[in-house]
């Protein structure tokens, strides 16, 4: 059982049951675009009063819902709509967390009450746009986006790939080179989608999270103002190097992964037990085969070690001590987590036979959403290199 106060139990039975009644009956209509997901995030932002959450982050005020900071809510929001639905989250992380946090984190203050607010109350739809086409891993080494000075802004030219939101974001937070900066230097530009020259593409067809629109986005001479320059310019004239920034983004991304993950193999658990149960064969419950009880210890033994990993990150927000979990160690519990992930949601469908291999069945969703993390935020290869290199430098 997860150690949470009764406090914390009872927000996540609240999202539990919300989650249960207005997302569950609606997975396959997200996962198919038939229905968009705007209107439920409207509905997740009433019902959690997160227009009053993004207000507390924004003007530093006590969060409305007592004792529970507004980062460990969106831990549990992420939680709560992974065991329906880890598309879901996705995009609901993409917009409040990648996007909003990262405006929050490091925008002006107009910025932040403006664009920051809005994000993380989900009045628009974010995205966070570093990934291109021959940029993956190499993601600064190998950046084409370029952004040019002109009078009153900066002109921005190039594309990303693989963006979370990107065809239906009201705006992205772009990250693009500056043109003639002697130290190559980046920086982060928020480009509302009505920008003239900046095209949002059609959403890819994917092998999992189908219901988290990904695709590209395109720019074309398109002009950012001054003023939409993330954390405006510094002394130089020239907007700040947003490298640091952006690496601290990829990490929070890599920590957030921890209680989708979690969720996702307590829904496999469930589902496959329950199965177990009921299934007959041979003239008896498949649950009292030895080979079927091996499977479903493992999954059991994958999800207690995910909530050790989520509740170490609860205290850690809980005492506002968030960095005291290393870019190393964050890196550690994704390559393990992820992995761990894919391998009990395949004992799962294993458990469930020709029930969990059809589409419609809860458990052939998670096999399929399960191996985005092993290359989102990071492939298991950067990981290890990442872990390496800290750990024979002495920051592991």
């Amino acid at each position: 059982m997860l150690a949470l106060t009764n406090d914390q139990r009872a927000l996540l039975t609240t999202l539990r049951r919300f989650c249960d009644e207005r997302l569950e009956p609606r997975v396959r209509a997200f996962e198919s675009g038939e229905e968009p997901l705007e209107p439920f995030f409207g509905e997740l932002a009433a019902a959690m009063g997160l227009r009053e959450v993004a207000n507390a982050v924004v003007e530093g005020g006590p969060s409305p819902i007592e004792g529970m900071p507004p980062l460990l809510l969106t831990s549990f929001l992420m939680h709560a709509l992974s065991r329906s639905a880890p598309g879901v989250a996705l995009s609901y992380g993409a917009t409040t967390g990648l996007f909003g946090g990262a405006v929050v984190a490091c925008g002006t203050e107009e910025q932040r009450r403006t664009w920051g607010r809005k994000a993380l109350s989900l009045e628009l739809v974010g995205a966070w746009a570093l990934t291109e086409p021959g940029a993956g891993s190499d993601a600064f080494g190998s950046m084409k986006t370029r952004a040019r000075a002109v009078d009153g802004g900066f002109v921005l030219n190039g594309s990303k790939t693989y963006i979370t939101n990107a065809p239906t974001c009201d705006v992205a937070l772009v990250q693009a080179r500056i043109e003639g900066a002697a130290d190559g230097r980046i920086a982060g530009f928020i480009v509302p989608s009505e920008a003239r020259g900046f095209t949002r593409g059609r959403p890819f067809d994917k092998f999992g999270m189908r219901s988290s629109p990904t695709g590209e986005l395109f720019l074309d001479e398109v002009f950012v103002p001054h003023a939409l320059v993330l954390g405006g310019l510094g002394p130089d004239g020239l907007p700040q190097d947003a490298r640091f920034a952006i690496k601290a983004s990829l990490g929070a991304e890599r920590l957030g992964m921890i209680p989708m993950l979690l969720a996702m193999v307590d829904r496999c658990l469930e589902e496959c037990t329950a199965y177990a149960k009921g299934r007959v064969q041979f003239g008896e419950p498949i649950a009292n085969y030895q080979l079927v009880q091996e499977k479903l210890a493992r999954i059991y033994a994958t999800k207690t070690l995910l909530e050790v990993l989520f509740v170490r990150q609860t205290e850690a927000v809980g005492s506002g001590r968030l960095d005291a979990i290393t870019r190393a160690e964050a890196s550690a519990q994704k390559l393990w987590a992820a992995k761990a992930t894919v391998d009990a949601a395949l004992d799962a469908m294993q458990v469930l036979g020709g029930a969990g291999y059809m589409q419609g069945s809860v458990v052939e969703m998670m096999v399929r959403d399960a191996k985005l993390f092993q290359i989102g935020g990071g492939t298991d290869d950067m990981m290890v290199l990442t872990i390496a290199r800290d750990l024979l430098k002495g920051r592991a």
